[in-house]
This record gives structure tokens, C-alpha cells and sequence, in this order.
């Protein structure tokens, strides 16, 4: 999953004229869809190379705070927008409302929800993230996105940006890792997460332009990854 803090039409063809091929997703991160200009012209671009987009959680939660449910809809199908992402990042919604929510959702498209806190004092022990993804899950969501902001320093990070291990291998022993979406913008993150579950883990956040150079980690043309997959006979 890309996150495309505000590119221009221009960047967006450019960027996927290179990487088209290595991208599933693409979050207009945070509330910039609401900003953006020729917004229906750039999501054109990324119907013509079959790259679903979604709105930010961000932007879920600034309607939901104004108790205008209905009118996000309304714009997610006005603008063509088949995914939909809904988090509680930045306002607190009781759990069984939110997964009220996700329900409702799966009518419109396919749901994405985002679990974590972007409040770094905000410590949410593991059998939480497990209870709470289940839930999400159970509730319709195709996969759960595990929270890190653009930075990469909340959520399953340290304020470092160094993984909480015992966090995300606890997680892994509950639920499976092909409907998580790690968020993780740094390369340490990256590689992390490709050593732990392999060449095709769910990684988002990631930069416009790092695909390609995540891309060669994936499959061992990088230095972080030269050997890891390699035949395990070669010398």
C-alpha cells in the first residue's frame, strides 16, 4: 500500500509509469482527497492502471466526529471509491460501534480498518490488538491495518521506530499475517517484516518513491537481502 500525501496528476502517472506493477494499493493519506484539486482527474489516473484507492482513516473520522456517516458514503460512491478505510486514531468510538461501522461498510465495498493509536503514550497491551483485530475482522473488514502513522513511530514502533517484536509475534500467534497490513514507511521496518514473514508480506505507507527499491528487497536484489533467498545449498 502507497500513501500519497498529495501528488499531482503528473507525479502519479510518472510514478506509476515505473511502478504500476509493484503497487496493490494506494491511500490519499490522512484528509488530503478533501484538498486536492482535479481530485476525480487523478483518480482516473489509477483506474487506467487497476490500482484501487481509498481515503485516508482520517478523513472517516473527521465526518464520523460531525455525525455525518451518510455524507462519507455518499462522497466514497460519488467519487468511484470502493475501499474504505475505517480507524480510530485520532477520536475514541466504543469498539462495537466501530465494528457497527465496518458492517455497514462491506455493502458499500471492501472495508480496510486500522487498529492502533496515533498517540504514542497510548499503550494498547498485545491481547488487545489481537481481541480488537479479531472483532474487526469478524465484523467484515478484508484486512486489518496495523497503525504506525506516516512516520513510522507509534503503534506496533517505539517512538525509535524499532519494532515491538514481542507485540507483532504475539499478534502472529492469533492472526493470520495475509490480513494484516503492517504500516511501515522505514526500510528497517521493511526488511523486518520480510525476514519475519517473507518476500510477499503486507506492507503500507510505503513511499512513492521507495517501491522500486522495496520492490528489489523483496526478491533479493538488495544488499539487506541478497542471501535471504537464496537456495539454502548455494555456498
Amino acid at each position: 500500500m502507497v500513501m500519497d500525501k498529495g501528488l499531482s496528476i503528473n507525479e502519479v502517472e510518472n510514478m506509476l509509469s515505473i511502478a504500476g506493477p509493484y503497487v496493490d494499493l494506494v491511500k490519499l493519506g490522512f484528509g488530503t482527497s478533501f484538498v486536492t484539486p482535479n481530485l476525480r482527474q487523478k483518480l482516473e489516473v489509477y483506474r487506467k492502471y487497476d490500482i484501487p484507492v481509498y481515503f485516508g482513516g482520517t478523513l472517516f473520522e473527521a465526518f464520523l466526529i460531525r455525525n455525518q456517516f451518510d455524507e462519507y458514503v455518499k462522497v466514497c460512491r460519488e467519487y468511484g471509491v470502493s475501499y474504505m478505510e475505517v480507524s480510530d486514531g485520532s477520536i475514541e468510538i466504543p469498539h462495537a460501534e466501530k465494528c457497527g461501522y465496518i458492517e455497514k461498510l462491506t455493502k458499500f465495498g471492501k472495508v480496510l480498518s486500522e487498529v492502533g493509536s496515533k498517540d504514542a503514550a497510548h499503550i494498547i497491551p498485545p491481547y488487545k490488538w489481537i481481541e480488537l483485530m479479531k472483532a474487526e475482522l469478524d465484523a467484515g473488514s478484508s484486512y486489518v491495518i496495523a497503525e504506525a502513522r506516516e512516520a513510522g513511530n507509534v503503534g506496533i514502533y517505539r517512538g525509535t521506530g524499532e519494532v515491538r517484536e514481542g507485540l507483532v509475534q504475539e499478534i502472529l500467534t492469533q492472526i493470520p499475517g495475509d490480513r494484516i497490513i503492517w504500516e511501515a514507511p522505514q526500510k528497517a521496518q521493511q526488511l523486518y517484516f520480510i525476514e519475519l514473514l517473507g518476500c510477499n508480506a503486507n506492507l503500507g505507507n510505503i513511499a512513492p518513491n521507495e517501491v522500486i527499491s522495496l520492490e528489489t528487497m523483496r526478491i533479493g536484489l538488495r544488499g539487506d537481502t541478497f542471501r535471504l533467498f537464496l537456495n539454502n545449498t548455494e555456498k
